[in-house]
């Protein structure tokens, strides 16, 4: 039988968790409790005090505290251990959670946590807003509550029911794929496109796939970058194939497809193989053109269509992206290759395209060897253009490589 994790703070929602864990259970399922609550003391299957204890911290003293916010963030980091514990144990097939502002910050940290594939619903009243702090990098499902977590009425009694029946189908469908035979499987590697990479991209993936892998195509638009971290640092990858590295100038220059600070890492510090290109670093992205800052005026533009305008990336940005890119490279654990495209890094970085830099881009591979020299790992320039046919067939073969020979 399928378990369904309900996660909830049971001194305000214990009415409402209840009549939902019922639902759960009449689907065909079967419930564990954890509650969250500080100020709980519900009979859950996981109690406050121990979720409390998961996060290294005393449920008393939390309520001694008078710090909410410390307190929710305890309750946070143990949820998640109490949920990792679970699904280690074969005992999580699914996570559902309802709840307010509160509540959703403390379930989708413990959701957001587990491993991309395990279902995770988040039922809340936070849903219609800006929900990149629940979702993160993660598959978190989220379904607007439309009325508060106030008991049960004709629309919340709707909304739960169908989150319970939801839930209830995700999890035994993981169950199912939990307790098949393992069978074959290919190993995944992923790879970054952006629009003005895809024929690489494309050309890459149909490599890779030749020689027996199984390709995940993660669009540069930080969440793709932050979704290809996370997979990478939960173990799930062969090798990555980091075509587009875009999103570093994002994060340096101030545009809008950030991955963060930490994008180009998470392989690294696992010590899987990676092949690393410099694909579309001749431009960072911004919304419409009237949002661009004023700051930027004297840039070179490029409306790229009516919601996306891009802008040309300099010499000197350039140079510190080379930089960035070798620092964090230098630090990789694993064996690494940097195929440097030549003739041009992106679908408008070519001969007459309206971003050709030759200076630019000589300043970013110039960087990149200064920052590599004296390192383990190699540089590889190809004297095509990133587009060119055999460039991104190339780039799959190098990483097919660094993967066998480390067999």
């Amino acid at each position: 039988m399928a378990t369904v994790v309900l996660i909830g703070t049971m001194d305000t929602k214990g009415e409402e968790y209840a009549w939902i864990a019922d639902r759960v259970r009449a689907h065909g399922a079967h419930t564990v409790t954890v509650d969250v609550g500080v100020f709980s003391d519900h009979p859950a299957d996981v109690t406050a005090a121990a979720v409390a204890r998961a996060g290294d911290a005393d449920l008393t003293a939390l309520r001694e505290s008078g710090d909410r916010g410390a307190a929710m963030a305890a309750m946070a980091s143990g949820a998640a251990s109490v949920v990792l514990a679970l699904y280690a144990e074969d005992r999580l097939d699914g996570v559902l959670a309802v709840g307010g502002s509160g509540g959703s910050s403390v379930a989708s940290r413990a959701m957001r946590a587990l491993p991309v594939g395990v279902p995770k619903l988040l039922v809340s009243t936070m849903a219609s807003g800006d929900v990149s702090p629940y979702v993160g990098e993660s598959d978190v499902t989220l379904m607007h509550s439309v009325v508060d977590v106030a008991g049960i009425n004709s629309v919340s009694g709707q909304v739960f029911g169908n989150a319970a029946a939801a839930i209830a189908a995700m999890a035994a469908a993981q169950e199912a794929r939990r307790t098949a035979p393992a069978g074959e499987r290919r190993p995944l590697v992923g790879v970054t496109m952006f629009g003005l990479t895809t024929p690489a991209a494309d050309e890459a993936r149909a490599e890779l796939t030749g020689l027996g892998y199984e390709p995940l195509v993660f669009h540069a638009t930080g969440a793709g970058g932050r979704a290809l971290e996370k997979l990478a640092r939960d173990g799930r990858l062969a090798g990555v194939l980091d075509l587009t590295t875009t999103e570093l100038a994002d994060d340096l220059v101030g545009g809008v497809l950030s991955a963060g600070p930490y994008r180009l890492e998470a392989a690294g510090e696992r010590g899987i193989p990676q092949v690393v290109s410099v694909g579309a670093l001749d431009m960072v992205n911004f919304g419409p053109r009237e949002t661009v800052p004023a700051a930027f005026d004297d840039r070179s533009f490029l409306v790229h269509n009516p919601t996306v305008t891009l802008m040309r990336t300099t010499p000197e940005e350039n140079a510190e992206l080379g930089r960035r890119i070798g620092t964090k490279l230098s630090r990789a654990r694993g064996p690494v290759a940097v195929v440097l495209p030549l003739r041009g890094v992106s679908g408008i970085d070519k001969e007459d395209g309206p971003f050709r830099d030759a200076a630019a881009d000589a300043e970013l591979f110039a960087a990149l060897h200064g920052a590599l020299a004296g390192t383990p790992a190699e540089i590889i320039e190809v004297d095509r253009h990133i587009n060119d046919p055999g460039f991104g067939r190339e780039a799959a073969r190098q990483l097919h490589r660094l993967i066998t020979s480390g067999r």
